[in-house]
């Protein structure tokens, strides 16, 4: 067996903080919201371009679910286009965010934190002009 690719990452939440969550991936982050078959309980299914690759499922009830603790989970990463737009849309949103740089892979890169707490990385290649 051999691990081909990347599928998806899920987040749960109670229905308030998943609809958020919906909000902030799709107007901040730019994802779309798409297809998602009929799984019993409430949720979106987040796509960039064709590929589904974020999952929003609403709680059970009673289910307990630890936030803005610790955990080993530190970030998730998208590769983005145009720096200065996001940069604009975030602080438009007073999404506050640290920057970064990987010059040996040609990458500068936006840190910030989704309404859940939950590290995102936003990636952007470097032109050389």
């Amino acid at each position: 067996m051999t691990t081909i690719g990347f599928n998806h990452f899920n987040l749960r939440a109670p229905r308030d903080l998943m609809d958020k969550l919906k909000a902030f991936y799709c107007d901040i982050v730019g994802l779309q919201q798409g297809q998602r078959p009929d799984l019993g309980t409430p949720g979106y299914w987040l796509y960039a371009g064709n590929q589904c690759i974020l999952h929003l499922s609403q709680t059970r009830p009673n289910e307990a679910r630890l936030m803005h603790t610790a955990t080993t989970f530190d970030h998730v990463a998208f590769t983005c286009t145009d720096r200065a737009e996001m940069e604009t849309r975030l602080k438009q949103h007073n999404i506050p965010f640290t920057t970064g740089r990987v010059p040996s892979m040609g990458i500068s890169q936006l840190f910030l934190k989704d309404p859940a707490g939950n590290g995102v990385e936003l990636s952007f290649a470097e032109s050389y002009s």
